[in-house]
């Protein structure tokens, strides 16, 4: 019994050394935005597609980025149809997508494009910061 336990305390010890050896990083914030639009025709899409890499995209804080159409040719049962146009933005923390909110050309792009939007639908997550392995 006493064997057991000095495995398992040793083991316990080894395993506090290597997390303070590799510590844990603050997680990266994602931002999904999802666009239905009164307009959808391809030339609309395509507009605020570009319009995302336009306004959006060139911020600090940001480790991803991507704009696009839904796939049309893509429909699975589970797959939920209700948007026309996706947004990621994997921001390094949450602070940068609070600082990202309130700049100019991010208000600029919702002036431009909101006059189009039949529904914006915004979900933020919490991702684990990439390790580096």
């Amino acid at each position: 019994m006493r064997s057991v336990f000095l495995v398992g305390a040793l083991t316990l010890s080894g395993c506090a050394i290597s997390a303070e050896a590799d510590p844990v990083q603050a997680p990266h914030l994602t931002h999904s935005v999802f666009f239905e639009l009164h307009d959808k025709d391809d030339a609309a899409v395509q507009a605020l597609v570009e319009g995302c890499y336009e306004y959006l995209a060139p911020h600090e804080g940001i480790v991803y980025f991507s704009a696009g159409p839904r796939h049309a040719d893509y429909q699975r049962e589970v797959n939920d149809l209700g948007f026309d146009v996706a947004l990621t933005i994997v921001f390094e923390s949450t602070a940068a997508q609070d600082a990202y909110q309130v700049t100019e050309p991010h208000l600029q792009f919702i002036e431009e494009f909101n006059s189009n939007w039949a529904s914006v639908r915004v979900f933020d997550s919490l991702a684990p910061a990439p390790t580096g392995d």
